[in-house]
């Protein structure tokens, strides 16, 4: 897909593919990183319903959808946002808006800093 948008080819140009290459490594380390971040805060804080851990899943997938979006906009990257982005988001918000109402009740464990 991103051969056909950037070099109007089914593959990449042989002088970019060292960078192809290496490219995907640095983004799938940082998206593996937040998947495994994202599970940590799922499993507990989120689970015992700790409002921080609700709002840190949203703050954090909000600025990605915002930038990531925003990029695929500019660069006529369109596939990206309306399936990749929009399957994201309702992947993420659904678990958020059925526990919402969960999480209005005050936790113990929770400090208020």
């Amino acid at each position: 897909m991103l051969a056909a948008i950037f070099w109007h080819s089914a593959q990449f140009p042989p002088d970019v593919e060292p960078f192809r290459a290496f490219i995907y490594g640095p983004l799938g380390g940082t998206i593996t990183c937040c998947y495994i971040l994202l599970a940590f805060i799922a499993y507990y804080p989120f689970k015992e319903k700790q409002r921080w851990s609700r709002n840190a899943i949203i703050v954090a997938f909000s600025v990605w959808v915002i930038i990531d979006s925003a990029l695929c906009l500019v660069f006529g990257v369109y596939p990206q946002i309306y399936i990749i982005n929009a399957f994201s988001i309702i992947v993420k918000a659904l678990p958020i808006i059925f526990t919402w109402k969960d999480f209005r009740l005050t936790v113990k464990s929770e400090k208020i800093i």
